[in-house]
């Protein structure tokens, strides 16, 4: 493809390794030019012909450079994007896009000004778990829903080696960390709350930050939706329950995008991002005899390709982002203390 983006990467931990880095050499529509790398040399790794900068001035400076990733910890977010925006540079933030909505109002106004895109990491919007759900939502075959449950758990019990996760600044804690994946999402099939309520909870022992977060998000039309993160919870519940007139929906968190990644797959390969059967969501309603029926709802195919392809289309073609702007004053209203 030609007018290929040439990208630069600001960290090259799991997030630049994992999430970025696979997807920028498999797309024709962008080149992995360089990445910054304060000491090692693990990209080079990787990718031989990459450049390795020691410092993000570096990088910044690459004047070929015309997308920066600002992959780095949650606090530096609205610094560093703020700095790509003024060398010139479209920009695509890791979640959570800022600590503050004011932060990000000012990141809008800075990248409007300069005719720049400053673009949302919001991958969980193309989990295949969602996407399945996503699919029974809007067809309107649960009916007026009036509850719905979206959680993401894991175990982890001890303190992380992550400090810039642990340490109580800004944007630390589990709802920065899973609850921004699970707010964007309820704006994404909902919209924006008329109003919230948050709970926090410490449990682990010494921890400084919250290690359980809920929020309830009330719609005007009576839907009251319920997100709920919490780092302790041994046997995963389901993800995904929506309660409607209709019917009742469930689904399992069983997108296998981040373990196929892990293991070093490759988004082109020909099963990534494919579900294992039995792993269909559940779908329950009456019948015309007044019995319940249990209905498997089709698995959808994961891909984080096409948040790339919209990062592509945003960039060239001036198309639409698939996360508005007001998606993420939303979402920070939320999820800002």
């Amino acid at each position: 493809m030609e007018n290929k983006i040439k990208v630069g990467l600001m960290a090259y931990g799991m997030s630049g390794k994992i999430f970025h880095a696979p997807f920028f050499e498999a797309h024709k529509g962008f080149e992995l030019i360089a990445v910054v790398e304060r000491s090692k040399n693990k990209a080079a790794e990787d990718y031989p012909n990459i450049i390795t900068y020691r410092a993000i001035e570096e990088l910044l400076a690459d004047e070929r450079l015309e997308l920066i990733v600002v992959n780095t910890p949650n606090y530096t977010h609205f610094e560093y994007a703020k700095a790509s925006l003024n060398a010139g540079k479209n920009v695509l933030i890791e979640k959570p896009f800022s600590v503050t909505k004011a932060e990000a109002e000012e990141l809008f106004s800075l990248a409007f000004r300069k005719g720049l895109k400053v673009l949302a990491y919001q991958n969980r919007r193309f989990d295949s778990d969602f996407l399945a759900v996503q699919k029974v939502v809007k067809s309107g075959r649960l009916g007026k829903i009036t509850e719905a449950h979206l959680r993401f758990d894991r175990y982890r019990n001890e303190i992380s080696e992550k400090t810039f996760k642990e340490e109580p600044i800004p944007g630390a804690g589990i709802f920065y960390d899973l609850g921004a994946h699970m707010i964007d999402q309820a704006i994404a099939l909902f919209g924006i709350p008329s109003e919230f309520h948050k709970t926090y909870g410490k449990h682990r022992a010494s921890t400084a930050v919250d290690d359980v977060a809920h929020a309830l998000l009330k719609y005007n039309n009576g839907l009251n939706v319920f997100v709920t993160t919490n780092m302790l919870v041994v046997k995963q519940q389901p993800a995904y329950v929506f309660y409607g007139i209709n019917g009742t929906l469930t689904k399992h968190r069983t997108d296998v995008q981040e373990p196929q990644l892990l293991a070093g797959m490759k988004p082109t390969d020909q099963d990534y991002g494919k579900e294992s059967p039995g792993d269909e969501g559940k779908l329950y309603t009456f019948n015309d005899s007044g019995e319940v029926t249990e209905e498997q709802i089709a698995m959808e195919n994961g891909n984080y390709m096409l948040l790339f392809d919209e990062v592509y289309n945003a960039i060239r073609n001036n198309s639409e982002y698939f996360v508005k702007q007001n998606d993420i004053l939303g979402q920070l209203s939320i999820l800002e203390k």
